[in-house]
């Protein structure tokens, strides 16, 4: 009987536990996930097990806070299933699946991995694209994650070659989303290895701060990150993030392109180390159309970039603010 009792109270204690978490959730708007579970999303003791599922039930000014794990766009072999963000909505990851407050999280002791690593073995089979923005405002995050095994090899096809990691698709609208404390590693495209902001007709104005991008390949250029923006803009920030051992064809880190409009890229205390290109740009790429096609950088330095010399950031748009050290 005392048995029973204390079964019956550790119950009735947890359902109460989860019901003020629950009134935490309506007043935060915060959808818990962590590999294993299989609730309502209301608590780390109810969470989702599908990072999807959390993304399907969450509108503007929801928080997904995922546990450490790796997770997949889809449990099949649909190649071109993606995370999708929704517009509005925060995405963090780096948890340990006990934490009550957001600072409490340490994304480099519980990597939350976002892998395009779907089919069979080989990456041939891999997702396109790991995660997709469209029409993202600034309030629209990704935040703590580890993203790879992105494989974005479609022949012609938007955004199937584009951004193995991340399309970001201002395409005739705008995109701003936010990416904080981001690894992106070993992913591939035809172009953007690993990100490509597409603001052809619109724009993508999206800010990367304190990313890392690492061992990322594009078959032609930007081996890490392409910046589309034929007739549109595309206006992207990189705040203290590192670029290392990426490689493209044009911009072994970075190719910025611009056709009938003008655009700006932004680089502030960025890293280029040991990326490479086959033809210029070892660390940055640009080029530019019928207007201006501006880069604004400050304290970035650059090292071991090859081509080196002054293709370690072939620049032929206009450069503004330019503050950088080229260590040998």
């Amino acid at each position: 009987m005392g048995t029973t009792f204390k079964c019956i109270r550790m119950g009735m204690l947890c359902m109460v536990v989860c019901a003020m978490v629950v009134l935490q959730v309506d007043a935060q708007k915060i959808i818990y996930v962590k590999p294993g579970s299989n609730g309502d999303g209301s608590c780390w003791q109810k969470a989702f097990s599908h990072l999807q599922t959390a993304l399907y039930n969450a509108r503007a000014g929801t928080q997904i806070w995922v546990a450490a794990g790796t997770y997949h766009p889809t449990e099949g072999a649909d190649r071109t299933v993606s995370f999708i963000i929704p517009a509005g909505v925060k995405v963090f990851g780096g948890f340990n699946g006990t934490e009550e407050k957001l600072e409490q999280r340490r994304p480099d002791r519980y990597p939350s991995v976002l892998s395009g690593d779907i089919g069979g073995p080989g990456r041939e089979d891999n997702s396109y694209n790991i995660v997709l923005f469209e029409n993202a405002g600034p309030d629209t995050w990704l935040d703590g994650f580890t993203l790879t095994g992105g494989f974005a090899n479609g022949e012609g096809g938007t955004p199937h070659g584009k951004g193995g990691a991340i399309y970001n698709d201002g395409r005739q609208g705008r995109s701003s989303p936010k990416i904080r404390y981001c690894i992106f590693t070993k992913n591939f495209a035809r172009d953007g290895g690993a990100v490509y902001n597409d603001g052809a007709y619109g724009q993508s104005n999206p800010l990367f701060e304190n990313c890392i991008f690492s061992e990322n390949e594009a078959g032609l250029d930007g081996g890490a990150v392409f910046n589309d923006s034929r007739n549109g803009e595309s206006n992207p920030v990189f705040r203290g993030c590192t670029f290392r051992r990426n490689l493209g064809t044009y911009g072994g880190a970075i190719c910025h392109a611009a056709d009938k409009t003008a655009c700006t890229l932004t680089l502030e205390n960025c890293s280029f180390i040991e990326n490479a290109s086959y033809l210029r740009g070892g660390g940055v790429f640009t080029m530019a159309g019928a207007e201006k096609c501006a880069v604004e950088m400050a304290d970035n330095f650059f090292k071991n970039n090859y081509p080196d010399d002054m293709d370690t950031a072939w620049l032929t748009a206009e450069a503004r603010s330019i503050a950088w050290r080229i260590k040998e």
